[in-house]
């Protein structure tokens, strides 16, 4: 069967978008130049190296990525698998809000969640087991709110923040540094199969491209370019977390951190961002609030699901925590907490504090 006319556009730009050296500053610059990329294929080298330098002109010249293109045509002939070019409609509007967006983005799952109203949601990959409650929590309220949650499917926070997202009536987007075709870190594949049912997938390199380090940054752009806000949970100084926020915040989107202990390594990132004037906040509702969206609707109440005293630790951390909102994060009553925090305190595991909040002591 012949290819239709939309596989025969779609073939010629990924043919260009597969030619070494060429990126979307160069890509867009051709489109500009010379319109569709099947105008850009035809042209001669003369032509091309008004455009672009010399060396990329000889490797469109070149030709040889027909076998790449049917490969990755047949990946997108696959049930829940897109592509999408700078010229559909149903690419994300506000990526052309960025300096480099890609040309092409290669998506598993629905592609209309890209251009939802959306909060990136990032940090440590080696987070606190409160980091990680945190995470969940906020991303679950979150979409619970409405909001989708986009993330880069780390380990940690990332994860953390797809799982929380998912449990809620929103739903997310995991950014990937590697094609289509793998998964990263393997440890998440479980996690990518329900994202690519429940939520999408996305990522700009091209099949068989490698999660190289390299990668990360130019990923971490699409997470802040698709949100409106950026939510910083436990990050060191040098994260690539800090990175997402910097982007973000030369995209002119609103930046949010939450405060640490102030001895965790893992607190001086979301330290730095507050200084620099990130939106300091405590709950959901904060970030809400910020960006003018609907109030939280109420959450039920969960039963007194733990086990023993020593599970509620998990929710504590290290910092000191009032009975409320122990209770909120356990999804118990305060009574059940009050008893479980009193047992606590006469096994020395916890320690009451001014103010009437406790502190964990082991």
């Amino acid at each position: 069967m012949a290819p239709s006319e939309r596989e025969k556009d779609l073939a010629a730009w990924l043919n260009l978008s597969l030619v070494p050296g060429l990126g979307p500053v160069l890509y867009r610059s051709l489109l500009s130049a010379f319109g569709l990329p099947s105008n850009i294929l035809a042209a001669n080298r003369n032509q091309l190296v008004r455009v672009v330098p010399s060396t990329v002109a000889a490797a469109i010249s070149a030709g040889g990525r027909e076998k790449a293109v049917d490969a990755t045509l047949a990946w997108a002939a696959k049930t829940g698998n897109t592509i999408l070019t700078l010229a559909d409609k149903a690419y994300p509007a506000q990526l052309f809000e960025i300096p480099d967006p890609p040309a092409l983005l290669y998506v598993t799952g629905d592609p209309a969640l890209l251009s939802a109203t959306s909060l990136a949601l990032v940090g440590s990959r080696n987070a606190t087991p409160q980091g990680l409650v945190n995470a969940e929590q906020f991303a679950r309220v979150l979409s619970e709110a409405g909001m989708t949650i986009v993330s880069g499917l780390a380990l940690g926070i990332d994860a953390a923040a797809h799982r929380g997202a998912l449990a809620g009536r929103g739903s997310t987007v995991a950014v990937m540094g590697c094609g289509p075709d793998q998964i990263y870190p393997r440890r998440n594949t479980a996690l990518a199969a329900e994202i690519a049912l429940a939520g999408v997938l996305i990522t700009e390199f091209p099949l068989g491209t490698q999660p190289l380090a390299g990668n990360f940054p130019r990923r971490n752009r699409l997470i802040a370019g698709l949100s409106r806000g950026v939510l910083v949970i436990e990050a060191a100084l040098a994260s690539g977390s800090l990175i997402t926020a910097r982007l973000a915040a030369d995209q002119g989107r609103d930046i949010f951190a939450i405060p640490g202990s102030i001895h965790s390594p893992l607190s001086k990132g979301c330290h730095s961002l507050i200084k620099q004037g990130a939106k300091l906040v405590e709950n959901a509702q904060d970030v809400l609030d910020e960006l003018g969206w609907t109030s939280i609707p109420a959450a039920p109440q969960k039963p007194n699901s733990l086990n023993t005293t020593n599970e509620l630790l998990q929710y504590m951390g290290f910092d000191p925590c009032d009975i409320s909102t122990l209770a909120m994060r356990a999804g118990l009553t305060t009574e059940a907490v009050s008893a479980m925090l009193l047992q606590l305190e006469l096994e020395g595991f916890v320690g009451s504090v001014p103010g009437g909040f406790y502190q964990r002591l082991i």
